[in-house]
């Protein structure tokens, strides 16, 4: 079998130490084997002229929650993958809260085989962790790690009590992912605010101390075992200068582009398009995130992609449900950022990319260097195009971001040296790998 070979031509290419080149990229099958202002093979399969266009490695998306199995009207693997890819996502890692729960080595496998027949790009599945401390926690494999709901959720993946959280920080090494929010509390002001149907409200009831309470509490966990921790999808100023005072080596937290960019104000705009978990928060919460980000308190962004469909959210607070979409334009959302001055494109890459594949021992991935997969994205920032939503591929349908004008699409996302997405068309042929953890592979 020979190898086949692409040539990327001519585009501004983001170099590991931040810096811009212009240059040629020289991939053979999986991998990136040169880098320089010109190259010349012998014969490439295929040249992508990149004139104008900037090189950024793909987008690893560390908290997704893509629906299948169980709840695949709303999502499913091989949509999700192909929102992926348009967005300029290369890799994702997925939630276990589906039907059924990936919670045990079998739920696992099932949804890895799911992936290797449907999924465009590469993935990988954390186990969700239960009151009742299953075995498979330390032994499941391949996995980025443990995640724990410690709030808004019902059923087997609520673990809210200090009591059956000690036991899962005590036991093992691997990586613990918490969903950070106090459910007592939660609880409480639920019966506080309750017959208000205005949307608006949910951002009172899982308020900043909800977030502060469960998140501290963590913290206080992972020090006293020395547990390797993530906070995901961080959301208050609280918070962020909690972790500015007191953040040990071994803990990270990501923020999503929905709480950079959107606050309560967007309930009056979208209405209930708008509620999510935790949910959005003030003007002065964005403010200190961002800058948290900037200064690397929080590590890097995840989109927290929770699709349901525009009937689901049209019921009535509170009964519609709390998520939304983000694959398919995080990436642009983020650059359009940058041209704004709020960060720079490299400042983006290491959020999105370098920053995740490092916390989570994803090797060979997230930059552009010779060895490292070429899981890539060519994108434009010259053009700028509105979130329009007969154009998104997620099954759901629709944006928080809709009629926002964005920079930075993608032109061409490449998985595995392979073209998955070209100018508006996909190629649905390619399929992703299974992501290793090596950090993780030992209990």
């Amino acid at each position: 079998m020979t190898s086949s070979t692409l040539l990327i031509r001519g585009a501004s290419v983001i170099l590991p130490n931040g810096e811009s080149m212009l240059g040629d990229v020289l991939i053979s099958d999986r991998q990136i084997v040169e880098i320089a202002p010109e190259i010349h093979p012998e014969s490439p399969t295929r040249v992508i002229d990149a004139t104008g266009l900037t090189l950024l490695p793909g987008v690893i998306d560390p908290q997704v929650h893509f629906r299948e199995p169980g709840l695949e009207h709303k999502e499913d693997l091989f949509t999700a993958s192909c929102a992926c890819a348009k967005g300029g996502v290369t890799s994702f890692l997925e939630m276990p809260n589906t039907r059924p729960l990936t919670t045990t080595q079998a739920a696992l496998n099932d949804k890895l085989q799911r992936a290797a027949s449907k999924c465009l790009v590469n993935y990988g599945f954390f186990i969700g962790a239960t009151a009742e401390h299953l075995p498979d926690l330390l032994t499941a494999h391949p996995t980025p790690g443990i995640k724990v709901f410690m709030g808004s959720m019902h059923g087997q993946l609520l673990v809210d009590e200090e009591t059956t959280l000690e036991p899962i920080f005590a036991q093992g090494k691997r990586l613990i992912a918490v969903h950070a929010e106090d459910q007592a509390r939660i609880n409480q002001r639920r019966q506080e605010f309750a017959n208000i149907h205005d949307p608006a409200i949910h951002s009172q009831i899982q308020d900043n101390q909800a977030a502060l309470q469960a998140t501290q509490l963590a913290l206080k966990l992972s020090k006293k075992y020395q547990r390797r921790l993530h906070i995901l999808h961080m959301s208050t100023a609280e918070e962020a200068e909690l972790l500015r005072q007191d953040k040990p080596s071994w803990v990270t937290a990501e923020v999503t582009p929905q709480h950079l960019l959107l606050n309560t104000d967007a309930y009056a705009e979208i209405g209930t398009l708008a509620q999510m978990n935790p949910p959005l928060r003030s003007p002065h919460d964005n403010q200190v995130l961002w800058q948290a980000l900037r200064d690397g308190v929080i590590d890097f962004i995840a989109t927290d992609h929770a699709p349901h469909t525009l009937e689901e959210k049209a019921q009535t607070y509170p009964n519609s449900p709390s998520g939304m979409p983000g694959v398919e334009t995080s990436l642009a959302v983020m650059l359009t950022a940058a041209m704004a001055g709020k960060c720079t494109v490299p400042q983006v890459v290491n959020w999105m990319s370098t920053a995740v594949a490092k916390a989570y021992g994803i090797v060979n991935k997230g930059a552009i260097a010779p060895g490292y997969d070429a899981d890539l994205v060519l994108v434009d920032l010259n053009t700028y195009r509105p979130v329009n939503r007969a154009e998104l591929l997620t099954k759901c349908g629709w944006s928080p971001f809709e009629g926002w004008s964005l920079t930075g699409w993608a032109e061409y996302t490449i998985v595995g040296g392979k073209i998955v997405y070209e100018k508006g068309k996909l190629h649905t042929d390619v399929r992703g790998e299974a992501l290793d953890f090596p950090l993780s592979s030992s209990n």
